[in-house]
């Protein structure tokens, strides 16, 4: 009995991958992770930015109802009358009945300006302005990064009438 063998003969271009196809394949692969890696900076970039506008919110809303407790020292707090950096502390003034009005203004003018110092923030300011009967809270703080608070810092402002 005679065995055969039958041998197929295979064409040369079904034996693999070119070279060509595999550069395009890391192409696109590395589009994408590039894409990628874009992607999770902006995240962590618009994350961070929403951080900062919330310490800017509670430290301006602290102040607001600081204010409002203290209705009869309330024009004590513009900051164009007290620098809140000039502010200091008095011993010994932490509830209404211990000092006056007006030290409890600026025991309150104190701690907001600690508050802003040590929340955080690039090149923070907050603000106290009075329009007639409305009073706004500003807090500004260098939001792109620029070295220097302008009016492209929009910040975070509340407006309230006692």
């Amino acid at each position: 009995m005679k065995i055969s063998c039958q041998h197929g003969f295979r064409s040369n271009r079904h034996k693999g991958f070119s070279l060509l196809e595999v550069i395009v394949t890391v192409a696109i692969l590395t589009i994408g992770l590039l894409g990628l890696a874009a992607m999770q900076a902006t995240s962590l970039n618009n994350n961070h930015s929403a951080y900062q506008r919330s310490q800017a919110a509670v430290l301006a809303y602290d102040i607001a109802d600081r204010m409002r407790a203290n209705m009869s020292g309330i024009s004590s707090y513009k900051t164009s009358v007290m620098s809140p950096a000039n502010a200091t502390v008095k011993s010994g003034c932490m509830s209404a009945g211990a000092c006056t009005a007006v030290q409890m203004a600026e025991n309150d003018l104190y701690y907001w300006n600690k508050a802003l110092t040590d929340a955080g923030l690039p090149s923070v300011a907050g603000t106290i302005t009075v329009n007639g009967n409305v009073y706004t809270v500003s807090v500004r703080w260098d939001i792109n990064r620029d070295g220097s608070v302008t009016t492209d810092d929009n910040g975070f402002s509340v407006s309230f009438r006692p």
